[in-house]
């Protein structure tokens, strides 16, 4: 797959097969939209396949003050279309100059002039231009006026509920990672760094990785203790992260992202990994004082070994 960061740097394509669109998380909708992109790319010798999407996201931009949570990092949004079987993905700079692109210049001087579109592909109830003037309607519309045909994806349900990116960062927040991993069709995961913590898990024979997102724009599941599949290197080493304050621990309001690896002792400080949640454990608690919290930690250890079919090591 061909990476391009502005639409300049494209060069039009004699017979495209394109979408248009976001595509945070690239989750089970979005697949089904790249899957039939491929499949009409795999039917009409010479085409290519090529989804224009944006950096940032249009609602950083049109709505600063919402701070609005990706599922993806732009790294982790290209490994997954690359996966999809994608040729081209131009990821063009969103400013409040691109959007004021009017529905009809968005379609004749990007979509045709400088993509070479020929079929168009695009996800239900889909808006473009200028106020999201743009429709399904207006595509079908321009469509023979200049060249195109265009086809519309239904909403993609799972349990009746149809798949979309909100519904997914809604999911997390609320720490239901059944739900979340269904809806994208992969574990979620996040890159961390580990940061200097204060130790205090050693005195409890828990010791901690204290981890910071990479990405400072992507979401970090709601509070609670988890069972995580940890990427190290070459290894995935199991354990269990807890997200939020530590209110047994000290008053700080500040909140922290900590794992312990099972079966693990190795110094970790500066070094990167991999959380990939599997399933939430239960509700960040206070205990009366150290001794309860490590007895509930032991028991939060046997659940996450089971959740992750991970037997103790100690056995």
């Amino acid at each position: 797959m061909k990476v391009y960061r502005h639409i300049e740097e494209f060069t039009p394509l004699s017979l495209g097969v394109a979408t248009t669109g976001t595509f945070d998380g690239v989750h089970q909708g979005h697949r089904f939209i790249l899957d039939r992109l491929a499949r009409i790319r795999n039917e009409q010798e010479g085409a290519e396949s090529v989804l224009l999407t944006f950096d940032p996201h249009p609602r950083e931009v049109l709505q600063p003050g919402t701070h609005l949570k990706l599922l993806n990092s732009m790294d982790e949004k290209i490994q997954r279309l690359e996966a999809a079987g994608l040729d081209h993905l131009i990821i063009h700079p969103f400013d409040r100059s691109f959007s004021r692109t009017s529905s009809l210049e968005f379609v004749r001087n990007i979509l045709v002039q400088k993509l070479g579109v020929r079929k168009l592909v695009i996800g239900y109830d889909h808006h473009f231009g200028r106020n999201r003037e743009g429709s399904f309607a207006h595509l079908k519309e321009y469509g023979p006026l200049y060249g195109f045909d265009v086809e519309e994806i239904p909403a993609q349900d799972i349990d009746q509920v149809a798949v979309s990116s909100t519904k997914i960062r809604s999911a997390l927040k609320d720490g239901d990672m059944g739900r979340a991993n269904l809806f994208l069709g992969y574990t979620y995961g996040a890159d961390t760094e580990v940061v200097h913590g204060d130790r205090m898990g050693r005195t409890i024979g828990f010791p901690t990785a204290n981890c910071r997102f990479a990405e400072v724009r992507k979401v970090i599941p709601g509070d609670g203790v988890y069972a995580v599949q940890v990427g190290h290197g070459d290894r995935v080493i199991g354990g269990m992260c807890h997200i939020g304050r530590r209110p047994t621990v000290d008053d700080a309001k500040e909140s922290r992202v900590e794992v312990h690896l099972l079966d693990f002792k190795e110094d970790l400080y500066g070094e990167a990994l991999r959380l990939s949640f599997v399933r939430r454990v239960r509700d960040v608690q206070k205990f009366e004082g150290m001794q309860q919290l490590k007895e509930q930690l032991e028991r939060d250890e046997k659940v996450v070994r089971e959740v992750l079919g991970q037997s103790d090591a100690a056995e």
